[in-house]
């Protein structure tokens, strides 16, 4: 259990790394890294049998268009609890703010959520016109600053409420991949009319070919 304690400092430590790349190629080498720690970190979600014939996960092509400019609203601060349905239980959450943005000129919004346990974080799950179909039908993750995944998608301005969101890191929660895990999934709030082809597509065992 010590060493399982250890290796789950190490991979929240790694997956914290590939958000703060920077350069032309940070996608790129964003993506190439988390196949890599996907198919070799002893905490990865993939299950252990299916690791050696795992070769990537699937992705949408980069699109620079879901780099995305939007307003940082205040929430009503009430709680939203979330059923896991695993060991955890319920995750309570407070509704924090808000982030409104277009798409494709269709206004959007999503709900900031707070954690309210210890060390707190801000999380953003969403669901879309993909969900079921080309992405996990539970939906996706914007980030999750709880566990570092954050620093490439959220962009914050000092001093003002406009933010940059990029959907091109949304990805699967680690339910996804093996039932050993149960994950909070997106509030009927966070479910958007358009579709965001961008980011994490659905897994299929074993990864890409």
């Amino acid at each position: 259990m010590v060493q399982d304690a250890i290796d789950l400092v190490d991979w929240r430590r790694r997956v914290g790394d590939l958000y703060r790349l920077s350069g032309p190629e940070a996608m790129a080498e964003f993506r190439r890294r988390r196949d890599h720690l996907f198919k070799t970190h002893p905490q990865s979600p993939i299950e252990p049998e299916e690791r050696a014939g795992f070769t990537k996960l699937n992705y949408f092509a980069p699109d620079p268009s879901y780099r995305i400019t939007a307003r940082l609203e205040e929430g009503p601060g009430d709680e939203l609890v979330i059923e896991t349905g695993g060991a955890d239980g319920a995750v309570r959450y407070r509704r924090a703010g808000r982030l409104v943005f277009e798409i494709d000129g269709e206004p959007c919004s999503l709900t900031v959520l707070s954690l309210q346990q210890y060390a707190g974080g801000l999380f953003v799950p969403f669901k879309d016109a993909t969900s079921g179909h080309e992405t996990y039908g539970g939906g996706r993750y914007l980030f999750d600053t709880a566990k570092n995944t954050d620093g490439l998608v959220l962009v914050l301005e000092p001093g003002s409420r406009d933010v940059t969101i990029d959907f091109n890191y949304a990805y699967n929660p680690s339910c996804v991949y093996s039932p050993r895990w149960a994950c909070p999934l997106a509030p009927p709030e966070n479910v958007l009319k358009v579709a965001i082809r961008a980011g994490e597509e659905m897994y299929r065992t074993g990864g890409s070919v």
